[in-house]
């Protein structure tokens, strides 16, 4: 998820023409040579993901998959903003106050997708040209081969809004070289192309005007080949130069402790660090450290989305959610007023029960199934 205004999941794929809403598709399908093609069409909204693009991502892969004409697939985003800004979390926001039902539904699509995505068996390859938040993560870092730009802005910003990083963001980060990964999730800031690739989120670095070419070589020849045409060097991971004090400060497993070693670090950019996390949801950033730390044990990506799943249904009915898009998005006065306020507020037994089942609800991986 991320921070995003637009439309509700249910919008269909292409309004009325004759209505003068929006005669344009939300995701547009194409074929080129033996290459199909998926591009996210709201870019009014930099492509933020509703429940009907869900559905037509899944179907097309699905059809792809058994399609001999089609040896490679890619995503990317219309328009010059970005790939994609994430989830709609206003329509997300809504939804609580009427019990959740339709973002459980949502959120069960959209993790089974980030899984198909990850075990697609034809080369996936995703442009991550722009911004790419949250949703637009999981929709493209789960691929193949992930391209980065100069123009690339990466993140997973869930913390800022109360909310914790989901779509498989949190086995990805955890993996991440040292603690880049839990800096990046507690800070909810935005990286580089060439951070990306430094944390293991994209492989490949290449100039955003030449993603045109790239695209025309992806048609007529097998991915591996075009991408390794078209491949540049990186510059160098602003990250990458913090690594000393990133490692040194994120490798606690509280959050108090982490804070205070980013206070007492003799780097300026610690210190800015530990003023970031500081704004944040004291619940979600304690959910989020549990949340990192469970996933480096577990053993797949599918076993974090289960997890994800039960911790994104326990914060949906938290007050921190609702709070962090009331300050972020609808008043705008960006000064959210947590429950509970403070860190040693938030008990070990609250954040432990984030991780529990939630009464009601199957699930990852069985509930779209049965609701379809």
């Amino acid at each position: 998820m991320t921070e995003n205004s637009a439309p509700g999941p249910n919008t269909a794929a292409a309004e009325n023409p004759l209505s003068g809403e929006n005669p344009e598709p939300e995701v547009r399908i194409e074929r080129h040579g033996h290459l199909g093609r998926i591009i996210l069409n709201r870019p009014r909204a930099i492509n933020a993901l509703t429940a009907n693009m869900v559905g037509l991502i899944r179907g097309v892969l699905d059809e792809w998959e058994h399609d001999d004409g089609v040896a490679t697939v890619l995503l990317s985003g219309a328009g010059e903003r970005g790939l994609c800004a994430g989830g709609d979390i206003v329509a997300i926001y809504r939804d609580a106050g009427n019990g959740g039902a339709e973002s459980a539904r949502f959120w069960a699509d959209e993790y089974e997708l980030n899984a198909r995505i990850s075990s697609y068996p034809k080369p996936y390859v995703a442009f991550m040209d722009g911004i790419v938040l949250g949703g637009g993560v999981g929709v493209s870092a789960h691929g193949r081969h992930r391209v980065v730009t100069e123009r690339t802005k990466l993140g997973m910003p869930e913390t800022g809004i109360g909310f914790v990083p989901d779509v498989g963001g949190t086995h990805l980060l955890s993996r991440a070289p040292g603690e880049l990964g839990t800096h990046a999730a507690m800070t909810a800031g935005t990286m580089t192309g060439a951070d990306a690739m430094l944390l293991g989120l994209a492989d490949t670095y290449v100039d955003s005007s030449r993603l045109a070419d790239l695209t025309a070589a992806l048609a007529v020849k097998p991915a591996g080949e075009a991408l390794r045409d078209f491949a540049q060097e990186a510059p160098e991971a602003p990250l990458a130069a913090a690594r000393h004090w990133i490692d040194e400060c994120y490798a606690h497993d509280d959050v108090e402790t982490i804070i205070d070693a980013l206070l007492r670090s003799g780097d300026k950019d610690a210190n800015s660090a530990a003023a970031a996390v500081q704004a944040k949801s004291p619940t979600a950033l304690k959910v989020t450290l549990q949340s990192l730390r469970r996933a480096r044990e577990l053993p797949d990506l599918e076993s974090v989305l289960v997890q994800e799943y039960r911790v994104s249904l326990h914060a949906l009915a938290a007050p921190d959610f609702a709070e962090g898009v009331r300050a972020q998005v609808i008043d705008k006065d960006r000064n959210p007023r947590w429950q509970p306020a403070t860190l040693p507020e938030v008990r070990r037994s609250d954040v432990d029960a984030y991780f529990d089942p939630v009464r009601g609800q199957a699930d990852l991986f069985t509930t779209s199934q049965e609701q379809r």
